[in-house]
């Protein structure tokens, strides 16, 4: 069976069950789940589907994939995005680190810098960084998001309103060709808007897979961020753009 005429099935599966798994759909087409891999990512890059930890799922423009299975996706690349991040914060800094698995990346890699004081909403950045006696950590309050230990709402802009930071680091959902920064909580937006208001450098931490969705709230263009950190160059139109905007754009290494 050509892969052509898997496609449309597995895509079925998909809207059926909200998901596909390798081993699942290699059992069910009788192939290997190499050949299913191929399949997924050859789904993946033509955009019908997003790939997680052990399968895929369909790409979303108004609801983003489960936390457990962000945390898994490409954590490869996440960690080179973290560590090339990491290297652009020097010591004796007042950063703040928002929602996210890349940020918690960032997160991991700033556990022997010293002297630093960390703002964050984010109640897993808040546990990674307990592990640096030497970073002061202090954590705004707020709205607590359960399924993944993010802090929203007026009481956490309240709290960004009283820093000034030397850097805000921020993630986000999607990024569009036109360079506008997108997610999907009308609130974690509204946080992220704050972060970057009151950061003298801000920094975005985003891997590819960002360019392949979409979600509808802006938070802002990439016109406003110093360094964009990913892990695979960008489209030639996008990166023109940022070279207008004199957005700094680094490209994490293995």
């Amino acid at each position: 069976m050509s892969p052509t005429i898997r496609y449309p099935e597995i895509l079925a599966i998909a809207r059926r069950d909200g998901m596909v798994t390798v081993e699942h759909l290699a059992e069910y087409f009788g192939v290997t789940l190499q050949t299913i891999r191929r399949d997924l990512s050859e789904l993946a890059d033509l955009g019908r589907l997003d790939r997680v930890h052990g399968g895929a799922v369909l790409p979303s423009g108004t609801t983003n994939i489960g936390y457990p299975e962000r945390r898994r996706m490409n954590a490869e690349g996440k960690a080179a995005i973290a560590r090339a991040c990491a290297a652009q914060i020097p010591d004796s800094s007042a950063i703040f680190l928002n929602i996210g698995t890349s940020t918690e990346a960032v997160a991991a890699e700033l556990v022997h810098h010293r002297d630093l004081l960390v703002v964050t909403n984010n109640m897993n950045v808040a546990n990674i960084l307990a592990q640096n006696c030497d970073c002061e950590v202090i954590v705004t309050g707020g709205t607590l998001r359960h399924f993944d230990g993010g802090l929203i709402g007026d009481i956490t802009r309240a709290s960004i309103s009283q820093f000034k930071f030397d850097i805000g680091i921020i993630g986000c959902s999607a990024i569009d060709i036109d360079g506008d920064i997108l997610d999907f909580d009308v609130q974690e937006v509204a946080v992220s808007q704050a972060i970057l208001t009151r950061s003298r450098r801000r920094m975005l931490v985003a891997d590819h897979s960002k360019f392949k969705r979409t979600a509808p709230a802006r938070i802002a263009t990439l016109g406003e961020i110093d360094l964009f950190f990913t892990d695979c160059p960008v489209d030639a139109k996008l990166q023109e753009s940022c070279d207008v905007w004199e957005t700094g754009i680094v490209i994490g290494s293995a």
